[in-house]
């Protein structure tokens, strides 16, 4: 559902996040290098603190239905974006971009990121809107991707980054030098001004998370329908990337049951969708037309709950599996 937040509580919500994100930018900009582990630690529990202070907010303006599914979102944005950092390790091993500078990439590309998921967000919410029958789609298109997880496993077809059309044709349009010259995205070689690889490293770091888009935006309005908290939710969940990234790093190899509770999720709130849509039908050759009676509602405490176990578990059994050395499947 959509609910009544006051405007001026919107505005400065997103006042604040655009604030943090620049600031974020700056720092790197300012001072590029690979963080430690205690950096790395601190700032992904500070973004932790900043998501549950702002699911606090919303508890006080909009009472805890919000904040409730805010949260759920947030932790479903969160985990589907752990699974985004094996591509984005592959991305960065594929274009060798140094150490020092892959802050800054997965900043620029995170934000580029974010403003192009505002604009899958706003079409969601109309179609919504509009269309009920399209939790169905959503729902079996969850549905699918939980079991084409599963086939796929760990790693799965992750093995080698391909070039999406959008890098291609920024490699063939933009004259590239052929070597990265420290943060810069222009450079002189030859005698002329062009760009640097990190131009083409940008853009596919930003247009692949475009693609996870296809996941985790129908997931998240599985449970919730307020662009407000689908925004937000999204916002909190890749503020921290950048940061998860250097923390993980090798780490992410040792998640070898992440897919399994990723799929868990996702057949879940695909279910959910699909129980939701029976509850509001429409369409003339199900039940006449008419809403489902027997459909239930799920509450956001149960959708919690699901979310929540199927990543402790996964976690548990992971970390169990590969404590006893085995090696992990790919």
């Amino acid at each position: 559902m959509t609910h009544e937040l006051p405007v001026a509580f919107q505005a400065a919500s997103f006042v604040a996040v655009v604030a943090i994100l620049l600031l974020d930018l700056a720092i790197v900009r300012r001072r590029p290098h690979v963080p430690s582990v205690r950096e790395s630690v601190t700032w992904v529990l500070a973004y932790v603190g900043l998501a549950l202070a702002f699911a606090g907010l919303l508890a006080v303006v909009g009472g805890p239905a919000p904040a409730g599914e805010f949260v759920a979102g947030w932790l479903t944005e969160y985990s589907l974006s752990v699974d985004n950092l094996f591509v984005f390790l592959l991305i960065m091993s594929s274009f060798a971009v140094p150490r020092e500078q892959q802050q800054r990439v997965l900043m620029v590309g995170i934000i580029l990121a974010l403003v192009l998921r505002g604009g899958f967000i706003l079409a969601g919410a109309a179609i919504i809107e509009r269309y009920t029958w399209v939790f169905y789609v959503f729902g079996a298109f969850l549905v699918w991707t939980a079991v084409r997880l599963v086939r796929e496993g760990v790693g799965g077809a992750d093995e080698a980054y391909e070039e999406n059309a959008l890098v291609r044709a920024v490699r063939r349009v933009l004259p590239m030098s052929p070597t990265y010259d420290g943060g810069n995205v222009r450079t002189v070689h030859d005698g002329r001004r062009v760009f640097t690889p990190l131009v083409v490293v940008f853009v596919a770091i930003g247009t692949t998370d475009v693609l996870f888009a296809f996941d985790s935006i129908p997931a998240i309005f599985g449970l919730t329908h307020d662009p407000f908290i689908v925004f937000t939710a999204n916002v909190f969940a890749l503020m921290g990337l950048r940061q998860l990234y250097f923390l993980l790093g090798g780490l992410l190899d040792r998640l070898v049951y992440l897919p399994y509770g990723l799929a868990a999720i996702l057949a879940f709130i695909g279910g959910k969708l699909v129980l939701e849509a029976l509850a509001t039908n429409s369409l003339g050759f199900l039940n006449g037309g008419e809403p489902v009676a027997w459909a239930p509602e799920v509450p956001t405490w149960v959708s919690l709950a699901v979310i929540a176990g199927a990543l402790g578990v996964a976690t548990v059994a992971s970390l169990a599996r590969t404590s006893r050395g085995a090696a992990p499947t790919h």
